[in-house]
């Protein structure tokens, strides 16, 4: 008996019976992976939690066996400690954050101040032998700083910038403007050299055609640039360590470093000072978040 096509192959819609174990699998496989990045997370942000609930605990509750996550007395006194000296006045850890502050602006300033038109320079010019000149500047920053502390030790006794704020200002910026030359550079490439062209028709000077012109459109990638030399500056710790001293020199880095010696450790006054510590940083980097964002995607997609 002959069979039509029609009762063999249904003309009508035909549904997918596999469709809803595929959508079951991939929100299950959404929910797996949701569950191990919070896992992640809290791995990772763990010590910070730790560090702060330590720097609010009373030291018999810091030093309490089993630890203590919850049912503890909050005090603010490790934080006073780090300002105020025991006998009234500035603590020498107050000072330390200070000289942070004043060697990690300054430093950060300068190596912008230098890279960024060096930047500029290298992606509007034909510098003779510029890949070479470029990968020079960039094998700078290879050698880690315990490796040249000792030869820049032995030149800074020379000129007499052992335990000084300025010998530090100085290094940070050499070791941040090979970072910056290169971090521009990138940016500088993606702003089309033609609006300086039309600028220069107009009448202005090349540098007033980069100044009006160029530097505003580059304030995302200046932003994000200076944050990385900021952090940098301000965690920086060979240099901090071998280089100064004295306390009205020495900066954050190894002045808490310091507290960690002896018979005894005051670990709240060691999670407080931390605390301290970081949050200038992520202050500014709060503050230029947007730029920060701008000037890290910037490039990311060509057209």
């Amino acid at each position: 008996m002959a069979v039509s096509v029609d009762e063999v192959v249904p003309t009508g819609p035909v549904r997918d019976h596999t469709r809803p174990a595929r959508r079951l699998g991939g929100r299950g496989r959404s929910v797996l992976e949701v569950a191990l990045l919070t896992v992640l997370a809290v791995v990772m942000l763990f010590p910070a939690l730790w560090m702060i609930e330590t720097s609010i605990k009373e030291n018999r509750d810091v030093y309490a066996i089993p630890a203590k996550f919850f049912d503890f007395k909050v005090t603010m006194d490790h934080f006073k400690d780090v300002f105020v000296a025991s006998g009234g006045g500035r603590s020498a850890l107050s000072v330390s954050f200070l000289n942070s502050v004043v060697v990690a602006g300054v430093s950060t300033v300068l190596a912008t101040v230098l890279g960024v038109p060096a930047a500029w320079a290298y992606s509007r010019f034909g510098v003779k032998a510029k890949k070479d000149q470029l990968f020079f500047i960039l094998s700078t920053r290879f050698m880690p700083p315990v490796v040249v502390v000792i030869p820049i030790f032995l030149m800074y006794r020379q000129v007499g910038l052992i335990d000084s704020k300025l010998g530090l200002i100085l290094i940070y910026a050499a070791f941040n403007v090979p970072f910056t030359i290169w971090m521009m550079k990138g940016f500088v490439d993606e702003v089309p050299a033609e609006y300086e062209d039309a600028a220069m028709l107009d009448g202005y000077t090349r540098l007033q055609a980069f100044w009006r012109f160029t530097l505003p459109l580059l304030l995302p990638g200046i932003a994000a640039t200076a944050v990385f030399a900021l952090i940098f500056s301000w965690n920086e710790f060979v240099f901090a360590i071998f280089l100064t001293s004295s306390d009205d020199v020495r900066t954050a880095p190894p002045a808490i470093a310091g507290l960690i010696g002896g018979t005894t450790v005051d670990w709240g006054l060691v999670a407080a000072a931390s605390v301290v510590f970081a949050l200038p940083v992520l202050v500014f980097a709060y503050l230029v978040r947007k730029h920060l964002i701008a000037g890290v995607t910037l490039g990311a997609v060509r057209r």
